[in-house]
């Protein structure tokens, strides 16, 4: 992959303010941002097999339960 300096990467972020505007540009940057994160993530998955949905909702359910806890202590 070639070097790029700082005036490649300013004619790059023209380009896409161009294409894009620049009202949408954020909303464009956090989106590829997020879908790099995904592929990211997708890419060096382990073997280790997902947790069940039951596994999930067990889990949300303690914490959830802890949330509570803590806020009845932090009302008295």
């Amino acid at each position: 992959m070639a070097d790029l300096g700082w005036a490649e990467i300013l004619i790059i972020a023209l380009v896409f303010m161009f294409l894009f505007g620049a009202k949408r540009l954020p909303d464009t940057a956090r989106a590829v941002g997020r879908s790099l994160r995904i592929f990211k993530a997708e890419t060096t998955r382990t073997d280790e097999p997902a947790p069940s949905l039951e596994e999930q909702a067990r889990r949300l359910e303690e914490e959830a339960a802890r949330l509570r806890a803590g806020a009845r202590q932090d009302g008295r």
